[in-house]
């Protein structure tokens, strides 16, 4: 007998009488993304922030990595706690409606496929700006770029309802070939990127060696090489992020809901919402404009709050005899 949507999406969560089993899983996950969910707000905001305000990105990389931020921005915002809510009503033993676990699957689901499309395009971005070098700035142009970003959202927000209009397993399909096609791109991109490197570190050792001065076009290209490592970390730290939920998903379709794969299910989600708390530490770590940026801006806001707490008691007004 064929199972509706509801009871596909129930088969990753305990049922009553599953609550005590599993229990501490979750207890301990409900615990980690109440953590998260505010990580990945606040991190992912002061990220946007700091995106904006570095003039030396090109506008091109600032829109793919803007877009990628508003999508971790709405998984602490959105998905976390919804995914919290749901857990705490197993607790109290109650069971979810089918709506709810619908609304939880089509908001995790957009903002989850517009993280992988925003790390795709980020890729892209930057192997382009690598491979066209001097020809980048007349083919990918910024109206170019926000259209591709609109384009994403746009199939970010239709693919989830596909579940709704397709059978299952078509619709397993289709992101089964999706998520291959994408992962094949990416991994021809960054082999692409990585025999890039080893040229330029080449170039580098022969003009060391004939002792000639770098010029202003292969420093800048060096730069685009450092910028492209930086959305590499990106890609991997998505991929280690996102494998447990992919894993998860696949065996309990094989294999049907069991204890043991709902309590890696859950955490599997757990690792998959933490990516979104990872990506802004990695364009610190990674990509050093970026780093300063975000430095003056936590600085600003030590400053500011120092100075108001300073300003507090002279507000007061003079202290009567």
């Amino acid at each position: 007998m064929k199972k509706s949507i509801c009871e596909i999406l129930q088969d990753y969560y305990p049922t009553n009488s599953e609550v005590k089993e599993l229990y501490s899983t979750i207890v301990a996950n409900a615990v980690f993304n109440s953590v998260l969910s505010y990580t990945a707000i606040m991190l992912n905001i002061v990220t946007i922030h700091a995106i904006r305000k570095t003039s030396s990105l090109p506008k091109t990389l600032k829109t793919v990595l803007l877009s990628l931020a508003v999508s971790d921005v709405g998984v602490g915002l959105l998905s976390q706690p919804l995914y919290i809510s749901l857990l705490i009503k197993r607790l109290q033993q109650i069971v979810p409606s089918c709506s709810t676990y619908q609304i939880f699957y089509i908001i995790g689901n957009l903002f989850g496929t517009a993280s992988f499309f925003g790390v795709l395009a980020v890729s892209v971005e930057r192997f382009l700006a690598i491979h066209l070098h001097l020809r980048y700035q007349e083919l990918v142009t910024h109206k170019r770029v926000v259209a591709v970003v609109i384009s994403v959202w746009v199939l970010s927000a239709f693919i989830p309802f596909l579940m709704f209009s397709v059978p299952s397993d078509a619709y397993s399909l289709i992101n089964g070939i999706s998520g291959v096609i994408g992962f094949i791109i990416i991994t021809i991109v960054y082999i692409k990127v990585y025999l890039a490197v080893r040229r330029h570190k080449i170039q580098i050792q022969v003009l060391q060696i004939q002792q000639i001065a770098q010029t202003g076009e292969e420093a800048n290209f060096a730069s685009l090489i450092k910028s492209a490592v930086g959305t590499f970390y990106v890609c991997i730290v998505f991929l280690l992020c996102y494998i447990p939920y992919l894993v998860s998903v696949v065996a309990t379709d094989m294999n049907g809901p069991s204890i043991v794969l709902k309590r890696f299910s859950l955490f599997s989600f757990t690792i998959a919402f933490l990516n979104s708390s990872l990506n802004p530490v990695i364009y610190c770590w990674k990509m050093k404009h970026i780093r300063h940026a975000v430095v003056n801006i936590l600085r600003n806001m030590s400053w500011h709050r120092n100075r108001a707490s300073h300003e507090t008691p002279a507000l007061a007004g003079p202290t009567l005899p």
